[in-house]
């Protein structure tokens, strides 16, 4: 490897979705915490780029639509040229390109060399030649499969770069906070009460939870806990969510379309729990510290709650890691299997673990607490005070192990679990 001591000027490439921005956070953090004075610029999609201004450790973005990503619709060469230009204008000492195992790193790398960037690195499985100055030979999939942030934090460590804060980045503005406070009381939800937030959009079909079982598990939930549900989502999600909606005997509320960012990780931090397919919220929720049952569709493994209490709920089925954004066999079985019943179980067990073991509604729960100025975290049931929780270790990362259509696809720590 290469000497990046003397390294200021770093372009940071995550080109693809909101979460995998997210989940490179804790890298980027290494960066800055290990080569002091630098400034780190993210090239992002349109989606990742939305979250850069809540990102401490990202100085500036550049929001690029890739030719060779799935969610570019464009063509145009002329883009990428005018891109190779714009980078080598700002003279980058480095760059590091981050890429899931099924990415290939070489577009951006040629991207880079065009731009004159003498230090690159990235993952690559195939020999790079040239356009990597650093690379790090590919382990994934074949002998090991590791956690999205695993993955991200061992690759800038291969340069010396390293943090002792694993924790996703995502800072609540204090604005946006307090607009979620007062909307959530404007709807009627108790902030000092049991409340649920469900989210039942993806963008991949392949990982949306049947909305049949969606409001059967809703209709459980509120039954057993007696709380509102509240319902987040995008515009196009409305009316996904009306429909669940319609079915439901108890009161609920729905922001989709209603939110932006920022406020939608404000409503997030304050939530109790989320409940939501396996999607970009999902990481948002783990950036603010709230608990998070995620329905897991089976089509890759390593993108499972970062840190925080969780459930990870799917049904093993033998085409498991298919890495399709709609279901191949066309049965959905790794998400439609999961019942109903079973959501609704380990959410009032998770909801238990996190605020109590005598957790049974309203009167057994604890309220919340800013346990920092950086987001909103719910009260940890053996804290009294600020000082107790700045000692409170963090919590373990789920481990994750090579896919396999076989059980025991993933081990957990002492916190997220999961449920089969």
């Amino acid at each position: 490897m290469n000497d990046w001591s003397h390294v200021r000027r770093v372009l940071c490439i995550r080109l693809d979705n909101l979460g995998d921005v997210l989940m490179t956070t804790p890298a980027l953090r290494a960066l800055k915490h290990t080569l002091p004075g630098c400034r780190l610029t993210l090239m992002a999609s349109t989606s990742g780029a939305a979250g850069a201004r809540y990102m401490p450790e990202v100085d500036d973005v550049i929001r690029y639509a890739a030719p060779w990503m799935k969610s570019t619709d464009r063509a145009d060469p002329g883009a990428d040229l005018a891109m190779a230009r714009e980078l080598r204008e700002r003279r980058f000492d480095a760059a590091v390109i981050f890429t899931a195992y099924s990415q290939s790193p070489l577009p951006a790398a040629m991207l880079c060399h065009l731009a004159e960037i003498p230090l690159v690195l990235a993952h690559c499985h195939e020999n790079p030649y040239h356009l990597l100055s650093d690379w790090i030979k590919d382990p994934e999939p074949h002998t090991t499969v590791r956690h999205e942030v695993r993955r991200q934090l061992e690759l800038v460590a291969a340069v010396g770069c390293t943090t002792s804060d694993e924790r996703l980045g995502f800072t609540v503005p204090h604005d946006d906070a307090a607009w979620a406070r007062r909307h959530l009381q404007a709807i009627g939800i108790d902030l000092k009460q049991p409340w649920l937030l469900l989210h039942p959009g993806a963008t991949a079909a392949s990982r949306r939870y049947p909305p049949s079982s969606w409001s059967a598990a809703a209709n459980r939930l509120a039954d057993e806990l007696q709380c509102p549900l509240v319902f987040s989502g995008g515009s196009s999600e409305a009316a996904l969510i009306d429909a669940i909606r319609e079915d439901l005997a108890h009161p609920s509320y729905s922001l989709a379309g209603k939110l932006d960012l920022g406020r939608f990780a404000a409503v997030l931090a304050q939530a109790p729990v989320l409940i939501s397919n396996n999607t970009g919220p999902v990481h948002l929720a783990a950036a603010v510290g709230t608990p998070v049952v995620d329905l897991y569709a089976l089509t890759n493994p390593q993108h499972t709650p970062w840190q925080v209490p969780s459930r990870v709920l799917y049904h093993d089925v033998p085409c498991s890691m298919c890495y399709k954004s709609v279901c191949p066999q066309g049965h959905h079985d790794c998400l439609a299997k999961v019942t109903p019943e079973r959501v609704a179980r380990e959410t009032v067990s998770l909801l238990r673990e996190v605020y109590g073991a005598a957790y049974t509604g309203r009167k057994a729960f604890r309220t919340y607490t800013r346990a920092d100025d950086r987001v909103l975290q719910p009260l940890h049931p053996d804290l009294q005070d600020r000082k107790k929780a700045a000692q409170l270790e963090p919590l373990t990362p789920i481990v994750l192990q090579p896919p396999s259509p076989t059980k025991g696809l993933f081990t957990t720590g002492n916190r997220g679990r999961l449920r089969r």
